[in-house]
């Protein structure tokens, strides 16, 4: 192991970080051997020693590293009775400094969090573990919280379905760990609270992430979304009024002529030629859904060429059984990355309501949005950020853009002797899926566990069924239910097993040659320890024997991550094993990307049926026809931050105005009393002197005599307007008390700035779904984007600043009460 830690330095090129991680390691290493002979008693009490000399600033973080990391192994070795690898250790110190570490499957990234998770609890202000699923964030709380408990650190779940005081909990524990989509709704309902006290979460110090390149990558494509629905949707009735006449566009030919519109399914779009835009026009006059003198480009018709737009992505570029499901007369979601079924989602930008529509299904109603983020913009406010992967590397540039993280691979603990056997290409789907069930006999025949890993429910399914016909028992894991998955995919390495599963199923689970026993052992019974263990080791030599666990891609993903992933699910901790992927010519990659001069030489080379393909070149190919997708990907979420950049900064001052109000909202709305007077005297200074008091009249309910004014100059009737307003004000305080005005002021002040944000984010959601038509007019969408949004929401915040205003001198003494009622208050 030491050989190859030395290979892996000299390989790297700065060569004096990690001579440093050696001294520390060796440091680490001189200080465990200390602690071995402490009590228990005297190694919890490190815990509260390092805690103080952090927040008494008497020693740093470096300083306390190499104490920190021994207590841990040292206290691992008593309570878990195992011993950290030194890989694991380096993996640790690479954490901790702020790394994203690339760890194989298997090589123990669970137990190597434990010691930069202790290192930065030591904070006391709150680590965030993420994980990518529920059961995974239950299983490592319980696993790492006994050690963490051990030490003296609290450790708290942070589920969906816990209540408010659970969740509070959870949060003002030393260690949370929950998923990613939790962390990131909690930070956005803490932002829409009336109260401090109703918030969760109290502050983002910390997080670490396993699995990051699925959470920072893969679920960062979309941002997730606070919304509630539009009751009594009109809108809803454009999608079937469009369906009606969609077939009468028609899609371009190969050379993008003679047609409506072009599908560029590189890039998941469709864009309307000169031709179609014509004809749109008038189809939408024909069904009077547009005046006949209107123009297409105005902007009460671009909410419906967006309509059309989803429709059209409805029928061609979204397929059932694919892409969604129909489930108890509903459209449900599969992940395309993770082949789950996603029952509490619905793609946005209406292509959730055009399928229903293109499925003749009840079309569910719209939803605004109360608040939203994407997860680069929510991880990005974390001031400590790390987090480890089986497959970082290929995505170390988009960690490195985005999130200005670096990405370091660690060597595995034992050498590496997988096999990884080159692509079997076929001409057709059909003699690509009869060689995978040969191959699947084969080494069924042999009693060789397989796993087969499928990008889509549907193929899962295909290969079940005839394994089924040929009365051949399996497991198929189509990613519903993670403790199952979790179950099943732990014995996938039982002699004769079967396992199908889509990319994500069973994801953070070990498989362990031999199968897992230990699963099997409750209590502390030695002698059926030894029993188990016995019929275990000799499952065990009998699977390395046949080579190990032996690994089918049923496809190329877009992704080379993904299918590294599946790849490592084999051969881990120094097992032997092998993997393989076969590919066809009519696979969606290929399909799309592999270019035409290809496709045509291999089909003249006089391949009979059912012969396969291996030829260098051609696999060269299809790694490049990755990296080129991975690419589109990436640009597609540095599009989606840019888009959502706008929106944070916008963002950043909501929250920031929200947080002022519930602290001290009574001098911020005494202070607002004068930038109102500015505002609207600067907002209507074009008018004249009479129009504008007339405005504070009506408006804000004081008595002006409008004849005094005439020979006073602007500044002077500005100071008369707000000591009116003040004297108002504090009328109103003598009649209602302080203590109700405080109150009064601060719903007011909140109701107010949540409806105008509600109001704004639909507004831009709008502009960001109709922004592409503005390359046909030669310009940058994502530029007048941001023009168009910032405008709207200076608009916004000065709609805002006079609501307030307006709203608390409308209430009078006798209609106060019922506004308290009313709100809650």
């Amino acid at each position: 192991m030491f050989t190859q830690l030395f290979s892996f330095i000299h390989k790297i090129k700065n060569k004096n970080f990690f001579n440093n991680v050696y001294k520390l390691l060796e440091n680490i290493n001189d200080l465990e051997k200390k602690f071995i002979n402490i009590s228990d008693y005297n190694l919890k009490r490190k815990t509260y020693e390092l805690s103080f000399w952090l927040s008494s600033g008497y020693k740093t973080l470096s300083d306390i590293l190499p104490i920190a990391f021994a207590v841990v192994i040292e206290a691992t070795k008593r309570v878990m009775g195992i011993r950290h690898f030194e890989v694991q250790v380096i993996g640790g110190i690479i954490l901790s400094q702020g790394y994203i570490v690339e760890m194989k499957t298997g090589e123990g990234k669970t137990l190597t969090s434990t010691l930069p998770i202790y290192l930065y609890a030591l904070y006391r202000k709150g680590v965030h573990v993420v994980t990518v699923n529920n059961y995974l964030a239950k299983r490592d709380s319980e696993y790492n919280g006994v050690l963490f408990n051990f030490l003296g650190l609290s450790v708290g779940l942070n589920l969906s379905d816990i209540s408010f005081e659970e969740k509070k909990s959870a949060y003002l524990a030393d260690i949370t760990y929950g998923i990613s989509n939790e962390y990131v709704f909690d930070y956005l309902r803490d932002h829409m609270v009336f109260s401090n006290s109703q918030k969760v979460q109290r502050g983002l110090f910390c997080a670490l992430i396993d699995e990051i390149d699925f959470v920072l990558i893969d679920e960062a494509r979309t941002p997730l979304i606070i919304s509630d629905t539009i009751n009594n949707n009109s809108n809803t009735a454009f999608y079937f009024e469009i369906n009606k006449f969609i077939s009468f566009l028609k899609k371009s030919d190969k050379n993008m002529k003679n047609g409506d519109f072009v599908i560029d399914r590189k890039n998941n779009h469709i864009f309307f030629t000169e031709k179609g835009l014509r004809n749109l026009e008038n189809l939408l006059i024909l069904n009077k859904l547009i005046k006949k003198n209107s123009s297409l480009f105005h902007c009460q018709n671009i909410k419906i060429i967006y309509y059309v737009i989803s429709l059209l992505k409805a029928y061609y570029l979204y397929v059932r059984d694919v892409n969604y499901i129909i489930k108890n007369n509903k459209v449900v979601i599969i992940d395309e990355n993770t082949g789950r079924i996603m029952f509490d989602r619905r793609w946005s930008e209406g292509i959730h309501q055009a399928i229903e529509a293109k499925e003749n299904i009840k079309i569910e109603n719209e939803s605004f949005s109360l608040s939203s983020i994407t997860f680069q913009n929510y991880f990005r406010l974390y001031k400590k950020l790390s987090g480890m992967t089986g497959t970082a590397l290929t995505e170390s540039s988009e960690f490195s853009y985005i999130y200005n993280i670096d990405t370091i691979s660690i060597p595995t603990h034992k050498l590496m002797i997988r096999k990884d056997l080159p692509d079997l290409i076929y001409l057709t789907k059909q003699e690509k899926f009869n060689a995978i069930i040969n191959d699947i006999v084969e080494k069924h025949k042999q009693k060789r566990p397989v796993l087969v890993g499928t990008v889509s429910i549907k193929s899962s399914e295909l290969i079940s069924l005839r394994l089924s016909k040929l009365g051949i028992k399996h497991n198929v894991l189509n990613a519903k239910f993670d403790v199952f998955e979790a179950d099943i995919i732990s014995q996938a390495g039982l002699p004769s097993a079967i396992t199908i599963a889509t990319n994500m199923a069973g994801r953070g689970t070990d498989i362990i040659l031999g199968g897992n026993y230990l699963k099997k052992i409750k209590g502390n019974n030695s002698r059926k320890f030894n029993l188990i263990k016995k019929i275990w080791q000799k499952k065990h030599d009998f699977v390395i024997k046949k080579g190990g666990l032996y690994v089918i891609g049923t496809e190329r993903h877009e992704s080379r991550r993904i299918d590294n992933q599946l790849r490592g699910r084999c051969g881990r901790q120094g097992d032997p094993g092998s993997s393989i992927f076969y590919v066809s010519l009519e696979d969606s990659l290929i399909k799309v990307f592999l270019s035409s001069k290809i496709k045509n030489f291999i089909r003249n080379m006089g391949i009979n049926y059912g012969e396969c393909i291996q030829h260098p070149l051609l696999i060269l190919a299809i790694e490049k026809i990755q990296e080129k997708v991975e690419n589109k990907n990436f640009m597609f979420r540095k599009k989606l931050l840019y888009f959502d950049n706008v929106v944070d900064h916008q963002r950043e001052i909501i929250f920031t105005m929200r947080n002022n109000i519930l602290i001290n909202s009574y001098n911020i709305f005494y202070c607002l009393l004068n930038k109102i007077v500015k505002l609207i005297f600067l907002k209507f200074s074009s008018k004249k002197l009479n129009y504008i008091l007339i405005f504070f009249i009506n408006n804000f309910k004081i008595n002006i005599d409008i004849n005094i004014y005439k020979n006073k100059n602007i500044t002077q009737i500005q100071k008369i307007v707000f000591n009116k307003l003040i004297v108002k004000f504090n009328k109103k305080k003598t009649i209602l008390g302080e203590k109700i005005i405080k109150v009064l002021i601060k719903n007011i002040m909140l109701k107010k700035l949540d409806y105008f944000w509600e109001k704004h984010l639909s507004i831009i959601e709008y502009f960001k779904e109709g922004s592409f038509l503005y390359s046909y007019a030669q310009k940058s969408p994502l530029h007048e984007y941001k023009i168009q949004t910032s405008k709207i929401f200076l608009n916004i915040l000065d709609k805002f600043y006079i609501d307030v205003i307006k709203e608390f001198f409308f209430l009078n003494s006798t209609n106060y009460l019922n506004y308290l009622v009313n709100n809650d208050i």
